[in-house]
């Protein structure tokens, strides 16, 4: 390609500053960005912008092109991982709220809908009827979501600990919700049993493990081989429910 003159091909790596391209093995396209400078030899640089190519003031295009061939894998692999990383950014940013979004409740999501009347779960057709206007902000959404989700968070850690607690032979002295970044629950030496609101977008097996987790910790306030035989003796199956709620991705409503 003639140097200054514009790409002809569209690809999904395409450097900001690109005004050269280069075919890859599978038939992909690089964009890259050219730069000449007093450098002995030819440096390949790929970050999230995308591949960019510092040569020598004396080199010549074709052998420029030579040493992107003989590092083709190289930078197909990394361009491959940026592509990776922008999705996963774009990923975490915090989602948009409002009319037909979708609320993960209970492990299943929940289609919002606006409504004029008071909150109504419709299960059936897996519809939550929000009190909020259609033109309500994201940011109102998201806190109307989360007071109606910490009220049924309650509901059903409530539901769970009744139903675990006899089994194991505990009687929590009282049950409060927890809003903390980095733990699902907590048990304190007064029977104090904290958990996470957030579990409540969770699959109910999933919240079964923390609940009984944190209940086994009125038995033993520790890790110990003791604590895990509690553990297994209502849920056989804990260590696979335990890196299912490690693998699992939150919504943001803060």
């Amino acid at each position: 390609m003639p140097e200054g003159a514009a790409a002809p091909v569209s690809s999904p790596w395409r450097h900001p500053e690109a005004r050269y391209a280069l075919r890859l093995p599978g038939g992909e396209v690089a964009h890259y960005a050219l730069r000449r400078s007093s450098r002995r030899s030819i440096g390949l640089v790929v970050d999230a912008q995308g591949l960019r190519v510092a040569v020598p003031r004396s080199a010549t295009l074709a052998q420029v092109e030579q040493a992107l061939q003989a590092k083709a894998a190289w930078i197909l692999r990394h361009l491959a991982a940026q592509q990776v990383q922008q999705e996963r950014r774009r990923e975490a940013q915090p989602p948009v709220w409002g009319a037909q979004a979708l609320l993960p409740f209970l492990g299943a999501p929940l289609r919002l809908q606006a409504s004029s009347a008071a909150w109504r779960l419709d299960a059936a057709d897996a519809l939550l009827h929000v009190p909020l206007a259609e033109a309500a902000t994201s940011a109102q959404w998201a806190a109307a979501l989360r007071g109606w989700l910490q009220a049924r968070a309650l509901e059903v850690f409530r539901e769970r600990c009744a139903l675990h607690a006899p089994l194991m032979g505990v009687r929590p002295a009282r049950l409060a919700l927890s809003a903390a970044r980095t733990r699902w629950g907590s048990a304190s030496a007064a029977g104090v049993i904290r958990l996470n609101w957030r579990l409540v977008h969770l699959a109910p097996a999933l919240i079964d493990y923390v609940v009984v987790h944190e209940l086994a910790h009125l038995r033993e306030m520790n890790h110990s081989a003791a604590f895990w035989a509690h553990v297994r003796a209502v849920l056989p199956d804990f260590a696979c429910r335990r890196a299912a709620l490690r693998a699992a991705v939150l919504p943001t409503l803060d």
